[in-house]
């Protein structure tokens, strides 16, 4: 499969909409103070995590509620304004950028957890909820939510990109997870999809339709997830290789075995001395994987024998055990920090990110012929990775004012998602499409799919006022 090159303008070319005076009075009539027009408001929610620079959205509204959402968009249709819904801004491939101008949604006072139905393992929250006030929420009743992209996200925002984390290996994705939504259309009207049972038959998925769907087709307002008891015992261990290629090998023949490990994750070197570096700890420069064990005492000591044998066997060595909360979260501490441990190590850099996921038969295939393009380049990277399902990633650490940087580090994008395609597998293991890999999904679903999802956005967002210029290029 090819990938087309990447044209040098990666933004969609495309002039903001302007954005009446008539918009802007309403808003301010209906909202007040909740409708923010000063620069430094418009500037924080115009910027994520992304290396791409954007000009602001004319506005900020701060919604509060469903009627408040469905009053935004009401208004925006009316003069075919964007709308850009925006969460805590750690989105890494520009979701929340107002390329096309527009009215920035933010959803953080939307922050309650609504219900908790315990004995149906579910739970419902409004979109701003994080999801460590969901698992604070749900500690008291036995209950924890999985899925953990690292940063401290909004299940709003998770839900809209179809996020995973390093629980994905045994507890899936927000796609498996998600069971009902309601959501503000294009027209302002509000729907619900799904409902609170395990399995349902009922006409199209329309759940699965807007998981994932980036904003594009809709502001979500109200989840409702599944969740389960929290495990009886959990272990955490650390250990070290001597290569790269040892550590993924160890990683296949754990999951080929079906161990139903928790977490698995990959750590390079250039992470790893990032790490001990911003967090002060001492964890041994070589690429190490970082596990958990989930299950009864039995179980989890069953688990965890079996693959410090696998590790061993690959050369493996300084096991570093944690049983206690606190233990686990210095260990954690490591792999969630990894991601701004390395920006930082490379003063006033931007990072362009990959997230490539693959079969777990074509991991080393992929990942190891990827470490050799990236050291040849010459261009600083870091290297993590959710290796349990296939899915990793680099953080090419480049000059955003030095253009021959971007282009060489694009071009590495570009060669590894080329592999990871021919490969069978995907551009976007979790971060979703957004700005940066429009042109990679063309390659990836081809154009017959490409037409299908073309016609969805323009059934349910005919005028192309929701988040425009994401997933798809504008015609």
């Amino acid at each position: 499969m090819t990938v087309p090159k990447l044209s040098p303008q990666l933004l969609p070319d495309i002039a903001p909409r302007d954005v009446p005076a008539a918009l802007m009075a309403a808003l301010q009539a209906r909202f007040g103070a909740r409708c923010a027009t000063g620069l430094a408001v418009r500037e924080q929610h115009g910027r994520d995590e992304s290396s791409f620079d954007v000009p602001p959205p004319a506005a900020v509204v701060f919604v509060e509620s469903t009627d408040d959402v469905a009053e935004v968009v009401r208004l925006a249709a009316m003069y075919a304004v964007p709308i850009i819904p925006f969460g805590v801004g750690s989105s890494l491939e520009g979701h929340v950028l107002a390329v096309q101008g527009g009215i920035s949604i933010d959803m953080n006072g939307m922050n309650r957890v609504l219900a908790v139905n315990a004995e149906d393992l579910t739970v419902t929250v409004q979109p701003g909820v994080t999801r460590k006030q969901v698992n604070e929420e749900l500690r008291s009743h036995g209950l924890f939510f999985p899925i953990d992209p690292g940063a401290v996200a909004s299940i709003g925002g998770m839900t809209a990109t179809r996020a995973s984390g390093t629980n994905a290996v045994r507890y899936g994705t927000m796609r498996e997870n998600v069971l009902a939504l309601e959501v503000v259309t294009a027209s302002a009207e509000v729907i619900r999809t799904g409902s609170r049972a395990r399995k349902s038959s009922a006409g199209y998925d329309l759940t699965r339709l807007f998981v994932g769907s980036e904003g594009t087709l809709g502001v979500i307002t109200e989840i409702t997830l599944r969740v389960y008891p929290l495990p009886e015992a959990i272990s955490a261990a650390i250990c070290s290789f001597p290569t790269l290629e040892a550590a993924v090998r160890s990683t296949i023949q754990t999951i080929q075995l079906g161990v139903p490990i928790a977490r698995v994750e990959l750590i390079d070197r250039h992470a790893v001395r990032a790490v001990n570096r911003h967090s002060g700890l001492s964890l041994r420069e070589e690429p190490l994987l970082l596990m958990e064990f989930h299950g009864s005492p039995a179980g989890v000591e069953e688990q965890a024998k079996t693959v410090q044998q696998i590790a061993h066997e690959m050369g493996g060595q300084d096991f570093e055990w944690a049983s206690t909360p606190e233990e686990r979260t210095r260990l954690w501490t490591a792999r969630h920090n990894a991601y701004f441990a390395g920006v930082q190590s490379r003063p006033g850099c931007r990072a362009i990110t990959t997230d490539v996921c693959v079969p777990i038969s074509r991991l080393a295939d992929c990942l190891l012929e990827s470490v050799d393009e990236a050291e040849a380049s010459g261009i600083p990277y870091f290297l993590v990775g959710h290796v349990g399902d296939g899915n990793f990633h680099f953080g090419y650490l480049i000059d955003p004012t030095d253009a021959a940087e971007r282009e060489a580090a694009e071009a590495l994008n570009h060669a590894l998602v080329e592999r990871a395609l021919r490969l069978d597998g995907t551009c976007t293991g979790e971060h979703g499409v957004g700005l940066h890999k429009m042109d990679f999904l063309v390659a990836e679903a081809g154009e017959g799919a490409m037409a299908v999802m073309r016609a969805l956005k323009h059934a349910l967002d005919p005028q192309d006022i929701m988040n425009p210029g994401k997933i798809l290029r504008p015609a």
